[in-house]
């Protein structure tokens, strides 16, 4: 399995705006191995710019993009060639975030009510179920709420295949 830190400087104006992005981490399958790359923030502070660089990332599968923000929720995407497929962990955080605010609007969902503190996810649950992670487990993941957004996809990281992988790079990258 190969791990791809991609670590670029950022002005401080480029900072204010990344500060909510925990994480970003691309994962992309060849010949059954796994590849993981780090992400940088900026490129996960709008899903459309999100979306153009998973699509970059060759994969058998598509591109998998984990994304935690602001320690609150997660975003999927998934990107094969002109398909793209979305995860909202929280739909709730659409009122607040403007990548999930992009997510929502790109599933074409309506806005959440600001008073609804369920937390409910938003857009495609088998969105892995043929990598082996079926939407009902997506969907029990998406409702611990005992669990911080790393956790989760770190959960997720594991039933795929690359768990060891993917902390071992977060550790190095938040560390």
């Amino acid at each position: 399995m190969e791990v791809i830190c991609d670590y670029r400087a950022m002005s401080s104006t480029d900072q204010e705006s990344v500060d909510g992005i925990d994480f970003a981490v691309a994962a992309s399958r060849e010949e059954g191995s796994w590849t993981l790359s780090m992400l940088p923030p900026r490129a996960a502070t709008d899903l459309n710019d999100l979306l153009r660089v998973l699509a970059q990332l060759p994969s058998e599968v598509g591109t998998i993009g984990m994304v935690s923000v602001e320690e609150e929720f997660f975003i999927l995407a998934r990107v094969a060639g002109r398909q793209v497929r979305l995860l909202l962990s929280d739909i709730g955080a659409a009122t607040e975030s403007p990548l999930a605010r992009g997510v929502v609007d790109r599933l074409e969902l309506p806005p959440p009510d600001d008073d609804d503190d369920k937390v409910q996810p938003a857009g495609d649950l088998s969105i892995l179920a043929d990598l082996g992670l079926a939407a009902s487990e997506l969907g029990a993941i998406c409702d611990d709420v005992d669990l911080y957004p790393d956790e989760l996809l770190a959960d997720i990281a594991t039933r795929l295949g690359f768990g060891r992988a993917f902390d071992e790079m977060l550790d190095t990258a938040l560390a």
